[in-house]
Order: C-alpha cells, then structure tokens, then sequence
C-alpha cells in the first residue's frame, strides 16, 4: 500500500495513471478524483477516464445531516423552514472545501431552495467537534463520523443522503422521504487499474473483487461504520465514472466552488 495523498487525491491518481499497466499498480479511487475533481480544479494531470481502466466498484458510504441539541429542529422540513426564515445567517461545518460532505449539502441547498453559510474544516473531526461545541449549528458529514455521537445524544440526526435508510440508524428516514425524491449524495470508492491493462487481468482482478466483497466479513466491517457493499462491472464503474462527472461538475459550477 502506498498512500500518497494530497490535491484531494490528486497526487495518487496522477502516480497511479502513470504506473505500468501490468496488473500489479491498482488504484483506489473515489467520488473526488473520478468525480469532482475536474470541475474543482479546472486542470488535471491525469485524464480521470482514458488514463484508467475501471474494475469495479466497492464501497458507498452516505452522509448525515444532523444539528446541535439545541437547535429548534427535529426534521429536515423544519430546518428547511428555519433556513428559509433566516437567508444566508444558518451555517453549516463540512469536513473540508470541495469534499463529498461540502458538494452533499450543497446539492441538497438546491435542492431545497435555501441559503447556508458554509464553514470548511479541515477533516471530520474539527467539523464534528465544533457543532457538538455549539460553534456552528449544522453539520454534513459522513454516517461513520457521525453515527457515534447521534447515538450518544451530542448530534441531532434529521437526515441520511443515501436512497434508502442505514442500518446502522434505522429510524433515520432518507432526505428523499423527507419530501425530496430522488435526492442521492453518498461518497464511493472502486478500484481502477491504469489504462492499457490487458482485459484478461482485468476480468481475473475483478472476480476477485466480487470474491472479496462478498465476504459476510467484509460487510459487517463496512457495515459497522455505515457503509455498503457497491460492486459493478468494469463497464457499469465506467459508465458510473461518466455519470459522477457531470453530476458533481454541476454541483461544483452551480455553487461557484473553487479550491485554488
């Protein structure tokens, strides 16, 4: 394993798209660098669909939206309505400028036709930490960084961004069923390899993915944290790829977010 972070994944990407395609160099990509991330920094060195070959999807894991206890909310409606009585003054934390949590709300802010005010951090961890403070009132932030402190009382839960409700917070319903349908935002990992790999590697990785994956073991773990089990073929990651593009490109442009 080598993780070489930095430029929201940039870095590894770059590294990992100029590796020889030979099987033996993959890549772990996400919603960032085979998503977000040209419309965030406008230029890439890598090229996040001719520079790879998808093997498949592995993981999704959806985001919360919750409150501090003291908010006068207890649904997503009624922070909605608190939002819309008070344009642009309503501020929300996220674990960073550009990340899944920060284009989730702000897709769900258009969603909704309501105006917050963003507070970046930099991690989940200072973002959780500050709303549980009573520094800022909402927070957007991943089901794993999350679920511990709703169960413990210091977060108020209103929402998960996911299609359907997490197992690890049942009685949590879906900003979909909360009077937004169709709404999805959930941050994913797959695994890629660089383009050129010979299709035989590629179809023997991914037998071994679906193997791994479909471990009763590997779904508790991703499970325990609030995260599901998300396999694909190497044509439905890449067509998956395409989708998340031009999805979070929108979101990028629509909401004016720059990272430079």
């Amino acid at each position: 394993m080598d993780n070489k972070g930095g430029a929201g994944g940039n870095i590894g990407a770059e590294a990992a798209a100029r590796s020889p395609a030979d099987g033996y160099t993959l890549f772990i990509g996400f919603n960032a660098t085979h998503g977000a991330n040209l419309a965030l920094f406008g230029k890439l060195a890598y090229d996040p669909v001719a520079d790879f070959a998808p093997i498949s999807l592995l993981a999704a894991v959806p985001n919360v939206i919750s409150v501090h206890p003291a908010v006068p909310v207890n649904s997503l409606a009624e922070l909605v309505a608190l939002a819309k009585s008070q344009p642009g003054k309503l501020s929300y934390a996220s674990s960073g400028n550009g990340t899944s949590t920060h284009l989730a709300a702000e897709l769900f802010k258009a969603t909704a036709g309501i105006d917050m005010l963003h507070i970046p951090y930099k991690g989940s961890a200072p973002a959780v930490g500050d709303v549980i403070a009573g520094q800022v009132p909402v927070l957007v932030d991943s089901v794993s960084s999350s679920t511990a402190h709703v169960k413990a009382g210091k977060l108020k839960a209103l929402a998960a961004t996911s299609l359907k409700r997490l197992a690890v917070l049942p009685e949590l319903p879906t900003v979909a069923e909360s009077g937004y349908a169709g709404f999805q935002s959930t941050a994913w990992v797959g695994l890629l390899a660089p383009a050129g790999t010979p299709r035989p590697v590629i179809e023997r990785l991914h037998t071994a993915v679906l193997d791994v994956m479909a471990l009763p073991e590997t779904r508790e773990r991703l499970a325990a944290f609030g995260g599901e089990v998300t396999t694909s073929t190497p044509e439905e990651f890449a067509a998956h790829i395409r989708s998340e593009m031009a999805r979070l490109g929108k979101v990028v442009r629509d909401a004016n977010i720059k990272v430079n």
